[in-house]
């Protein structure tokens, strides 16, 4: 019987066997490929990669180009094969992955294994799609929730400590953005959904207050949790909530717990994954995609 994880390194392995396959998919994200016009001689011919450098020559000038220079892999003494099957495990999981499973996996320390997770949590975050939610025919609900920390013994005693706020936007069968806000009052939440929600969109949201003023520029629909209201018309928020449990579960069975300094990276993570969940394919290869310098412009 083979081990778990097995099959998911022999496909990886069968698009990405050795560093060299991973340095030439960086040079074609931000190049082009090899064969190009030399940025030292300018004339139109073919790079060659070097033995002992992360680099392409020209083969008529000698110029070299560093594909890796500006990118999470820059400075890095980690192997690209290792970068790579890291990204590959990220976006293999609805759950996410541990640090320490990538630990194991890879065969490095735990400190470098948690740099590269939240390097790689940064890249979805710019690898993610950024335009406006909602717009004509569509449907957008918002909702906000607690994230639990972990706590000591003294700090339990204080109601709140130690937690963090996300707040969330979500198109029904569309695009979910989410991320950790400062507090819950109307100056924070009104401005992000007026930011983030084309105008005149319907948006289905609970009965807190702070909501109140989106009634002027969007078709404002609300449902009374405290009373026991789930639906009302078209109106509900099952789909956001939907995501704040499955987050949470997999928060509580992966990570255990997570910081408010890092939230923003955890979010965006989940966030990437669940916007491209259709095609394990397509959410790797916009990842690798958005190492381009300028980076992946949003599509």
């Amino acid at each position: 019987m083979s081990k778990p994880g097995t099959h998911i390194f022999k496909q990886f392995q069968a698009m990405y066997p050795d560093d060299a396959t991973c340095l030439a998919k960086l040079m074609q994200v931000n190049y082009g490929g090899t064969e190009i016009v030399c940025p030292g001689c300018g004339v139109d011919t073919k790079f060659h990669p070097l033995q002992k450098r992360r680099a392409f020559v020209c083969q008529h000038c000698g110029h070299h180009i560093y594909p890796a220079a500006g990118t999470i892999f820059h400075k890095s003494r980690t192997n690209l094969t290792k970068w790579f099957f890291a990204m590959y495990l990220m976006t293999s999981t609805r759950h996410g992955v541990a640090a320490k499973e990538v630990e194991r996996q890879l065969g490095v320390t735990y400190k470098c294994a948690w740099r590269m997770c939240h390097e790689l949590r940064k890249l979805m975050a710019s690898a993610d799609y950024g335009g406006p939610l909602g717009g004509p025919g569509k449907h957008v609900e918002i909702d906000e929730t607690v994230m639990g920390g972990f706590q000591t013994h003294k700090e339990r005693k204080a109601k709140g400590s130690n937690k963090s706020l996300v707040f969330g936007m979500v198109e029904r069968n569309g695009t979910l953005r989410t991320g950790p806000i400062p507090d819950l009052s109307q100056f924070t939440l009104e401005p992000i959904v007026r930011e983030n929600v084309v105008e005149g969109t319907p948006i289905s949201a609970d009965e807190w207050d702070s909501y109140n003023d989106l009634s002027y520029g969007y078709e404002l629909g609300r449902v009374n949790h405290s009373k026991k209201q789930w639906k009302v018309g078209v109106h509900h928020t099952n789909t956001i909530e939907g995501h704040w449990g499955h987050f949470k579960r997999a928060v509580l069975g992966t990570h255990v717990h997570i910081s408010a300094k890092h939230m923003w990276k955890y979010t965006a993570e989940f966030n990437y994954r669940r916007n491209y969940r259709h095609s394990h394919v397509a959410m790797f290869d916009r990842l690798v995609a958005a190492f381009a310098l300028p980076r992946l412009q949003d599509v």
